[in-house]
């Protein structure tokens, strides 16, 4: 994995929660041979993360994203626009299903196969004492 991809840590502490997390998804993607562009932890409320990427199956011109959320988990889509400190924007979103943290190898697989979950919203970002941040701390 590239050590520049990497998700710099976020200057929230409740936000950089999703630090370890994140990354773990970004090696479980370069391992499955996705190239990655780009990675960055934010906005909040919900607290979101998105990494940039292309390859896996995909045209080698089209850039894509996944966005997690904790409210949701992940979905992919076309990246449309995006930067830390403001919503990604995608097109033809496609959530990827498994919960609001799969796995960092789920992750992978799910965001390489074809297939799509229905929206679901797992949590509210209310939540507070649900055991997320608990999960999150321990990535």
């Amino acid at each position: 994995m590239d050590p520049y991809i990497i998700p710099t840590p976020h200057r929230d502490p409740w936000v950089n929660i999703l630090h370890g997390y994140v990354t773990e998804a970004v090696g479980a993607l370069s391992a499955g041979g996705v190239l990655v562009h780009g990675a960055w932890l934010d906005p909040k409320d919900p607290r979101d993360a998105t990494i940039l990427y292309s390859g896996g199956g995909q045209a080698s011109s089209t850039v894509s994203a996944l966005v997690w959320d904790e409210e949701t988990g992940w979905r992919r889509g076309d990246f449309v626009d995006g930067a830390q400190g403001r919503r990604t924007v995608l097109t033809r979103i496609a959530y990827l299903g498994g919960g609001v943290l799969p796995r960092a190898d789920e992750l992978a697989h799910r965001a390489a196969s074809p297939t799509a979950a229905t929206a679901r919203r797992y949590r509210s970002r209310t939540d507070l004492h649900d055991g997320l941040d608990d999960a999150l701390r321990r990535r």
